[in-house]
């Protein structure tokens, strides 16, 4: 018989402080292999504050945050080699083919020749975009680049994927093509996601949902136990009134 399976991410504590304004207040959550993970808030709520924790960019003044057990302030080589990150804003050249930018990103994870030749062509076969390694970014569409960013991150076959706010600007079909392909990601490789994102629409389905509301976690659980939590019949609804907005839903 299996044993239970450890959190792909365990946050605990987890504070940080910028002189008297508190970003992050004793936030604690883990996020589970083979699901989606939202991460909802408002704008100021902690959520980059967050990011940049996870990604190593910046140190929390308290708490720990495991990446299959490994701390990522005593161990982050450990912990970010376990990672794939799409930013909000592009890291792709947009000059260079999409074989290009892969190569190149493969080249700094320590993938050359074959072997990156090997994983670009599986990356690439995942997200659907096999034909496209000729193509300069500039080339594609929003949605298709965004495509090609998590093609990126998934390179290195990472068990931990973190998307902040992947979905800017693209328009309503992309963004629901993009949540297709996330979840199945979850669902199909076991990847386990964290998606920050301001966007319910776009995350209804996720196995669970964490609220963020100034520096705090308002609440979490289930899509299902957050719209009980606040008696609203949408989770939309519910974000609202979990982070303390008592707005209504936009029509």
């Amino acid at each position: 018989m299996n044993g239970p399976v450890d959190p792909a991410i365990a946050i605990t504590g987890l504070t940080k402080s910028y002189g008297r304004v508190k970003a992050l207040q004793d936030v604690s959550f883990t996020v589970e292999p083979g699901t989606v993970t939202a991460l909802l808030g408002l704008n100021g709520a902690g959520k980059t504050t967050l990011f940049q924790i996870l990604t190593g960019l910046f140190v929390a003044d308290a708490g720990h945050v495991l990446v299959r057990g490994f701390d990522i302030a005593r161990d982050p080589t450990a912990a970010l080699a376990r990672m794939g990150i799409v930013f909000q804003q592009t890291v792709l050249d947009l000059d260079l083919t999409v074989a290009q930018n892969l190569r190149f990103y493969a080249g700094l994870h320590g993938l050359r020749g074959a072997r990156a030749e090997a994983a670009a062509r599986h990356a690439l076969g995942v997200l659907g975009c096999g034909d496209l390694g000729p193509s300069t970014i500039r080339q594609l569409s929003g949605g298709t680049r965004r495509k090609i960013e998590i093609a990126r991150a998934l390179l290195t076959s990472p068990d931990v994927l973190l998307l902040d706010e992947p979905s800017g600007g693209l328009d309503t079909g992309s963004r629901a093509d993009l949540a297709r392909t996330l979840f199945g990601l979850a669902a199909e490789r076991g990847t386990a996601v964290l998606w920050a994102t301001h966007l319910v629409q776009e995350i209804e389905r996720a196995g669970a949902v964490v609220v963020l509301h100034r520096g705090r976690v308002a609440a979490s659980g289930s899509p299902a136990a957050l719209m009980a939590e606040a008696g609203a019949a949408t989770l939309e609804a519910a974000f609202l009134t979990l982070a303390g907005t008592g707005a209504e839903p936009a029509a």
